[in-house]
């Protein structure tokens, strides 16, 4: 899992990538493809 300060950027790498909140975090999520996982915060 990525950690980076900008997420926008990293949710155009693949069409099925989710921004999804959890516990005052935000995660990068894509059930095809688990390699795009990222979170900031």
């Amino acid at each position: 899992m990525k950690i980076k300060n900008s997420i926008k950027s990293l949710r155009g790498r693949h069409r099925d990538c989710r921004v999804v909140r959890r516990r005052g975090r935000l995660y990068v999520i894509n059930k095809t493809n688990p390699r795009f996982k990222a979170r900031q915060g």
